[in-house]
């Protein structure tokens, strides 16, 4: 059985309708060529609320060694170890997050493969689709790591590893 971690989730006290306007308007100051981009707190707002699906962009091995959002969709990015993009992305990522209107927030490990995500989806016609800032891990700290700058898990929010 899968261990949880230990979530420590202070609830956001905007409503989603504030939530989606302010990851568009990031995404617009900043000049991204997709909708939005959504901080991992307010992700994890709008798919408690069941605005939004949470797609992870990682790969399956990714997901199983270093933990995944509990009932999270997955539709990698790219596979393998050479990381190949996955061709058939767009096909699976409207199937399973049920259509190109549909919110639809993209995680990754770092916030740089959704967010390329993100734009591909936006070209191919998703109209609602933010990009998860920080990603899963956060970015690199000064001695190459993850974990402590930013991201889903230093953030408190669920998780689990297998």
């Amino acid at each position: 059985m899968p261990q949880l971690a230990s979530p420590q989730i202070s609830p956001l006290p905007v409503n989603p309708d504030t939530l989606l306007a302010t990851g568009r308007e990031r995404a617009q100051r900043t000049g991204l060529p997709y909708p939005g981009c959504l901080y991992p707190q307010e992700a994890w707002a709008l798919v408690e609320a069941g605005v939004a699906a949470l797609v992870d962009v990682r790969t399956v091995e990714e997901r199983k060694f270093v933990g995944h959002v509990p009932g999270s969709l997955h539709v990698a990015w790219q596979t393998g170890t050479a990381l190949i993009k996955n061709p058939r992305f767009l096909r699976e990522l409207e199937n399973k997050a049920g259509g190109k209107d549909r919110v639809i927030v993209l995680l990754c490990r770092s916030g740089k493969r959704s967010a390329a995500a993100a734009e591909a989806a936006a070209a191919a016609g998703f109209t609602q689709v933010f990009n998860v800032l920080e990603g899963f891990e956060g970015d690199l700290d000064t001695q190459q790591r993850r974990g402590d700058l930013g991201g889903w898990r230093l953030r408190g929010l669920p998780w689990q590893q297998d």
